[in-house]
Parts: C-alpha cells; sequence; structure tokens
C-alpha cells in the first residue's frame, strides 16, 4: 500500500530559515514614548520627567497625577498627608459606584480625588492640597469636600497659608445631592479662614470645571492658572447649545480667563514653586499694597 507521505520532501533544519524573511521591526515598549497630544512629536518619557511634564517642543502641560504634583512644588522630605486613611463609601445607593470606586483606586493609586497635607514651599510652611485627576476625573464627592474643609479648618486653628491644585470635572454624580452639599462646605470654611487673615492660593490646572470652579476654585485671594488650562462651569458645548452663539477663540482657557480679569497670572510648571514661594514669603511679611505678580 502506498504511503501518503511518500512523495513529500524531507524536512532539512537548514532549509527551515526563511532567507527572504524581514527583520522584525524594533520593539519598543509604550512606555518608553508617548506622543503629545498637541504637536504630535514623539516623546522620551524620560525627556519628559526632566521637563516637569512639559512637551520641550511646543510648551504642552501633559497632565500629571497628584503625587508627582507634590514632589514638584514641595520641598524635599516636608510634606505630611493628613487624612489619608478617608475613603468614599455608597451613601445613596448608586448603581455599580463600589465598581466605579474600585477601578478608580486601581487607577490612581490613591484613596480618593484629593490628597492633603502640610508641606513647605521654598522654606515657606503651608497646608497642601492637590486634586488627583485619576480618580474620576478628580470629582468632588463628600470625602473630597471633608479633606478639604479639614485642611482649611487645620490652617485656620494653626494661622497658615493654603496652597491648592485644582484639577476636575466638577460634582460626582454618584453621590447626588450630597456632593452639591460640599460646595457650601468647603466655601465655608475658605471664608473662615479668610476671616482670619490667612492667605489662600489656587493653581487651576487643565480641567477644573463644574462645581468646584463654582466654590473653592475661585475663592482664593490669587488665582494662578496652567498654560491652556481648560477653566469653567458648564462646557464650551453646553454653553453653545444654550445661547446658541458662536464662542471666542479660546474661551474657557487660562489666557482668556487672564485677559478677562478672573485669573491674575498665568504659570508655567517648571517655575511655579519659584512662583508659590515668592507669594508666601511676601504675604509672611505682610507688605504694602499686597503682591506684585508682575515679576513672576
Amino acid at each position: 500500500m502506498l504511503s501518503k507521505n511518500m512523495f513529500k520532501k524531507p524536512k532539512n533544519d537548514l532549509e527551515s530559515y526563511d532567507k527572504y524573511a524581514k527583520s522584525p521591526a524594533p520593539d519598543i515598549p509604550n512606555e518608553m514614548c508617548v506622543a503629545c497630544p498637541n504637536c504630535k512629536a514623539m516623546l522620551f518619557t524620560g525627556e519628559l520627567n526632566e521637563h516637569f511634564h512639559i512637551c520641550p517642543k511646543c510648551g504642552h502641560h501633559f497632565r500629571v497625577n497628584a503625587r508627582q504634583r507634590i514632589s514638584m512644588v514641595a520641598d524635599d522630605d516636608s510634606f505630611v498627608e493628613r487624612d489619608a486613611g478617608m475613603r468614599s463609601r455608597n451613601l445613596i445607593d448608586f448603581p455599580n459606584y463600589e465598581k466605579k470606586l474600585k477601578h478608580a483606586y486601581l487607577d490612581s493609586a490613591e484613596k480618593e480625588g484629593v490628597v492633603c497635607g502640610t508641606a513647605r514651599i521654598g522654606g515657606m510652611p503651608c497646608c497642601l492640597f492637590v486634586m488627583e485627576p485619576y480618580f474620576m476625573m478628580g470629582s468632588m464627592g463628600t470625602v473630597v469636600g471633608e479633606k478639604i474643609t479639614r485642611l482649611f479648618e487645620y490652617a485656620t486653628a494653626h494661622s497658615l497659608p493654603v496652597v491648592g491644585f485644582t484639577v476636575s470635572g466638577g460634582a460626582r454624580m454618584q453621590e447626588g445631592t450630597l456632593s452639591l452639599m460640599q460646595m457650601a462646605k468647603t466655601s465655608g470654611a475658605v471664608k473662615r479662614h479668610s476671616d482670619a487673615g490667612n492667605l489662600y492660593i489656587a493653581v487651576l490646572t487643565d480641567p477644573t470645571t463644574g462645581g468646584v470652579t463654582a466654590s473653592f476654585a475661585m475663592e482664593a485671594d490669587i488665582i494662578l492658572a496652567e498654560p491652556d488650562a481648560l477653566i469653567g462651569f458648564a462646557g464650551p458645548r453646553v454653553i453653545r447649545q444654550t445661547i446658541r452663539q458662536k464662542l471666542p477663540a479660546g474661551f474657557q482657557r487660562a489666557e482668556f480667563l487672564f485677559e478677562k480679569g478672573f485669573v491674575d497670572q498665568v504659570v508655567k510648571r517648571n517655575v511655579q514653586k519659584d512662583a508659590l514661594a515668592k507669594l508666601l514669603a511676601l504675604h509672611s511679611a505682610a507688605p504694602e499694597g499686597g503682591a506684585d505678580l508682575g515679576s513672576i
């Protein structure tokens, strides 16, 4: 009986190599490079880290997390966190909220949407809060409002200035009216801190919107902003559809708000620490006429 393999050419190990095969493309891990969303330039992450996460080609400010912000502005080993163990709960039994909180924790490695504590900036003591964009886009729920309120109360009791970095999509819808109540609660704490003669500096980063903008973000004595940061209450699309008018170029961007007087100064990230240290030092000396922002 004939075998079906009798006419099959035997395999030769020396012929197993395909001389026409193309060389494989170099495998570059995604973590090594990132594309700038503004100018599309490919940047090495190491180069980006050295430039404060600012694109060296076009100046675009990449989004950074709360711990990165703290390391950029606080003096080495000076930050002491407060209320680190506070976490949100599903107070109104919103569907799948527990799952969203779990994913937010895994995405950000933070327990909540803001990190609060005391620190020194340029040797000047202060209270510092930094909102976390990777925890549900820094949305303000009951815990975020409570942590910020407690920080202002601590600052008031110890006569300390407050420096706050805001980044938020607004109130956290999964907590309903309870999240909206944080606007009034934080505003009350800011008012008591101000009435006691203390300084509050806010740094608005991209994006700062919704209930955060309508409360403590815009209630500071001095309001700084990062270049091209989106700042507003409702989004541009909602406003456009509501008023049925074409919006000006750059509407709700930091430079536009600076031009209209809503922001005191637009400050690049790589000089923010020096600017904040100068403002804190000027306030501690209580100069006549207040701080001069022109040289920042």
